[in-house]
This record gives structure tokens, C-alpha cells and sequence, in this order.
């Protein structure tokens, strides 16, 4: 599709070109496929977080030159006895955005990365992807794996001691919000599904999957997306028009990219799924979505854990980083990572 500046925006949006799509007028798409998008962020994404934290270090680079995707990467600052003795476990992150919006430069989003890191102490890996409608799904998933080749690609090169002095590639964790959850799933069920003689030969080992409120979706409604008021954030007018621009054109809600269970999708059962961690939202439009993965994964004898904060809505870390609950959730993760792998691999000595 064609896309133009947004300072184009007034000028393109004609009755003869009118607006299809709009999502908080940050991104619009128009009659003749034209994408328009502000360089600001949008209303929702706060810009009173801080940008730094007194014990963590972080930098960002581009870990696809091509395609201009971006990372952001954040380290616990060490204690002076601890320099260079201890390398920590690494939390893969993707955004959430319905595909469509979010950055990992977003301000809700570093201020996040910054506390989990911190509170998890752990090495975050805040990475980017293609976005809807300009790029549409399965890119967002494909990219997941690019990135994750880069990784493995810098663990060998090993040019990177900002990364190497503190990351152990040994202990991988590959976690994502919302859609960004998506992504994570869709990459456990690739891993899932390939021969395992690969992993023997990558200096990568991933060892489980948070899944943060993933952004999953279906043609029948569960309850908590029939009963969801309309000025909840958000909403099933909004999901609805984040799938519309996120799936192949044509597709419906049970596409295998938004539905785990759809009538195409793959076979779970048959996957050799590492540990997953799955974070549900009391109040979520998604939240019966969210369970019910939980619950069939453990149903068919996977290794699943299911986290609900009763009370809270999709996202709710983003919008109140720094709460009590935002810590209780990186407790949560901090947790699950620390019981999938009990002691420092063989990688960190």
C-alpha cells in the first residue's frame, strides 16, 4: 500500500479519498489504501515516565538494518564486587499494539523494560517489529525469528561486550504484551514444532515463554468480549479493527495468526513446548481468551502456569509501570524464571 507523510494528512484525506480505518487519528488508512501515520506518540502513551533508572544501563542499536528494526537493550547496573563474576538470564521482549501501533521507544514501554529489568535483574531485550496494515501478519512473527537469529548471530560473533559481560544466552526467556504476547506463542509453537537436534548447535537455548494478556481472537465471542463496555480501553470495536488491519486480507478472526485454536491452526498437542507462563487481566476484554489457552495447554499436559490479577485491565503495566501491581507481576516473572532454571548454565561459566 502506498503511504505518505503524515503533514500529507489534511491534504490526502479528501471526501473523493475518505478515511476507512482510524485509529486515534495516529494512524489512518484511506479509500485508495494510502496509510497515514503521525510521528508523535499517541494520547495514551504517557511521556511523564522517566527515561532512566538509577540501577540499570541500557542502549539502543538496529538488529535489521534492512528493514530498520530497532532494539533496545537494558542491563542491572552491577554492584563493584559483582563486575564481570555473574551473567544474568535474558527476557526477549516484544510491545503489544495490535499489531498496528507501539514502539519499543515508546515511552510506557521503556519505562516498563527499564523497571523489569531491574526488579527481575535481568538483561531485557526490547525488540521491534514490522507493523499493520503496511506489513501484515505473519511479518510481525517472522521478524520474532530474525530477531532471534541476531541474537544467536551476536552470541557467536561475540563483538558485543556491552551484551556479553552481563547476558547469559544459556537462560532465554521470550516474553511479549498483548500482541507482542502473540508473537511469543507463535514462537514457542515454531520451536515446539522443529526438530530439537537444531537447538544442539545454537549458543541460544530459550528455556520458556511469558505470554503478557496475549492478543488473541476468534469468530465466535467469549463473554468477556460480549460484556465489555464500550468505553473500556480496549474495547471490541477497537480489537475488531486491529484484526481487520493486522490479518491477510480476507481472513477472518480464527486465522491460525490470531486464533491458537482456530479450525487451521496447528496442533498443540503436538509440540514439545517449553515452560509458558500466561499472564490474564481480571478486567480484559481478552481474559476468557487468555484462560482458556492456559487452561487447554494444561489439558493436553504441557508445562503452563496461569497468573490473573483480578482487577485489572489489558495492559495494565504499561499504563502504571511503577505500581504495586506492575512489581507483583515482574515478582511473578521473576519467579517462573528462576523455576524453570534453578542455577546459572553452563553457558555463564
Amino acid at each position: 500500500m502506498p503511504a505518505v507523510s503524515a503533514a500529507a494528512c489534511c491534504a490526502a484525506a479528501t471526501p473523493a479519498n475518505e478515511v476507512v480505518e482510524d485509529l486515534f487519528g495516529f494512524l489512518r488508512v484511506l479509500s485508495d489504501g494510502t496509510i497515514l501515520r503521525s510521528p508523535a506518540e499517541p494520547v495514551f502513551c504517557p511521556t511523564t515516565f522517566p527515561d532512566s533508572h538509577p540501577s540499570v544501563e541500557w542502549k539502543g542499536t538496529i538488529y535489521d538494518k534492512a528493514k530498520n528494526l530497532r532494539v533496545r537493550m537494558y542491563k542491572p547496573s552491577p554492584a563493584p564486587e559483582a563486575k564481570k563474576t555473574t551473567k544474568l538470564p535474558v527476557l526477549v521482549h516484544f510491545h503489544g499494539g495490535g499489531f498496528c501501533l507501539g514502539s519499543c521507544t515508546w515511552g510506557n514501554v521503556h519505562a516498563f523494560c527499564l523497571r523489569l529489568a531491574a526488579d527481575a535483574n535481568a538483561v531485557v531485550l526490547s525488540a521491534g517489529y514490522r507493523l499493520a496494515p503496511e506489513h501484515r501478519l505473519p511479518a510481525a512473527f517472522d521478524d520474532g525469528v530474525s530477531f532471534m537469529r541476531w541474537l544467536t548471530d551476536s552470541a557467536t560473533a561475540a563483538d558485543d561486550d556491552w551484551l556479553a559481560e552481563a547476558a547469559d544466552l544459556g537462560r532465554v526467556f521470550v516474553t511479549g504484551d498483548s500482541a507482542g504476547g502473540t508473537i511469543a506463542h507463535h514462537l514457542a509453537m515454531r520451536a515446539g514444532l522443529a526438530p530439537l537436534e537444531t537447538e544442539k548447535k545454537d549458543p541460544v537455548t530459550v528455556r520458556g515463554y511469558v505470554l503478557m494478556m496475549p492478543f488473541f481472537g476468534g469468530v465466535r465471542r467469549t463473554s468477556s468480549e460480549a460484556e465489555c463496555p464500550a468505553e473500556a480501553f480496549p474495547n471490541l470495536d477497537l480489537v475488531d479493527r486491529f484484526w481487520r488491519l493486522s490479518l491477510p486480507v480476507g481472513a477472518t478472526r480464527d486465522h491460525p495468526a490470531a486464533n491458537p485454536f482456530g479450525p487451521e491452526s496447528p496442533d498443540l498437542a503436538a509440540a514439545e513446548l517449553r515452560p509458558v507462563l500466561v499472564v490474564a487481566g481480571g478486567l480484559d476484554l481478552i481474559r476468557d481468551r487468555t484462560v482458556d489457552y492456559a487452561e487447554r495447554l494444561a489439558a493436553m499436559g504441557k508445562p503452563v502456569e496461569l497468573a490473573e490479577f483480578a482487577g485489572k485491565a489489558h495492559g495494565f503495566y504499561l499504563h502504571e509501570p511503577w505500581s504495586e501491581a506492575t512489581g507483583e507481576l515482574i515478582q511473578t516473572v521473576a519467579r517462573f524464571i528462576d523455576g524453570c532454571v534453578a542455577a546459572p548454565s553452563e553457558a555463564a561459566a
